[in-house]
């Protein structure tokens, strides 16, 4: 079933001594926003745990399978479009790009219908075996901090050696040393879009939907690690529109829901520091509000 309502959300979440997002660039330290110091959580590391829970949730079987994924071939992925439209012919040599005519929509029709990261968050499939290029209908912005946080670093050592010299060499306290970052706390926002427009292009349905929304609530408990142990969700908030169109403009209902550091706490360490409020009223999970003319507000988890 397509979708006949814009959604906009809201997501909260929060991590405890952990690194929720390391920067290659900065020697795996937590991203942060160098003028504020607040921390920061990338689009695309909120999709790949997305991606993860479905592939988890649903076996990686069509329609869910995962286009995007660790060691995937992707032009193998566009010949197998070709080949289940019965396209063959519209591959050429070794190199197997497209020669022209009608299979490229075809193509990617059938990798909306078998991928649920394409329909969802769209793809460039345009890498040698051309599938042509995808709009995704949900859209995210990177995490941010509600607070400044302070990267903490570590001094780790590791008993155990890779080779029979280095056992030679390792003698007392002779260990190889290494380093661990992390956030102490920091609870982060993040905002959503879902466009019924672009959905309806894509294939994305209201059963689509609701699997990424339940992704978004438990997506964390199946990503665990030595950095990210304690990392959660703590909030969903979901605008829903009457119309296509939408009813009201996302950033005046985004303003409405404030997070708050509480009276009284200077160091934040964990959620309860917090008050999430909308319109200065807390708001219980499975509530749905009426906040604008033909604007609910539904707190998912």
């Amino acid at each position: 079933m397509s979708l006949n309502h814009r959604y906009d959300f809201v997501l909260l979440f929060d991590v405890k001594d952990g690194n929720p997002n390391g920067d290659p660039d900065a020697g795996n330290l937590p991203r942060l926003d160098a003028e504020t110091g607040h921390g920061l959580v990338t689009d695309v590391c909120l999709k790949r745990k997305v991606r993860n829970f479905v592939g988890i949730v649903k076996g990686e079987q069509p329609p869910y399978e995962i286009y995007v994924k660790e060691k995937a071939v992707l032009n193998a992925q566009h010949k197998r479009a070709y080949v289940a439209i019965g396209r063959e012919d519209a591959l050429e040599g070794d190199t197997k790009k497209r020669k022209g005519g009608d299979a490229v929509e075809e193509a990617k029709k059938w990798m909306c219908a078998n991928f649920f990261d394409v329909r969802s968050f769209g793809a460039v499939m345009s890498t040698g075996i051309n599938c042509g290029q995808v709009r995704g209908p949900v859209q995210l912005t990177f995490g941010r901090s509600i607070d400044p946080v302070i990267a903490q670093e570590h001094s780790i050592t590791r008993m155990a050696v890779a080779t029979e010299a280095e056992a030679e060499k390792q003698e007392g306290d002779n260990r190889t040393m290494g380093r661990k970052h992390t956030v102490p706390y920091g609870l982060y926002r993040c905002h959503g879009f879902v466009s019924s427009f672009l959905a309806k292009q894509t294939g994305f349905s209201e059963g689509d939907l609701e699997l990424f929304f339940t992704a978004l609530c438990q997506m964390f408990e199946h990503d665990r690690s030595a950095a990210r142990g304690e990392m959660a969700t703590r909030g969903l908030y979901v605008f829903k529109h009457a119309s296509e169109l939408g009813n009201a403009p996302a950033h005046a209902l985004f303003d409405r829901l404030t997070v708050e550091r509480k009276a009284g706490v200077d160091v934040p360490r964990d959620f309860d520091a917090y008050s999430v409020l909308f319109d200065g009223q807390p708001v219980a999970v499975g509530q749905e509000l009426e906040v604008a003319s033909n604007v609910k507000l539904i707190r998912r988890c």
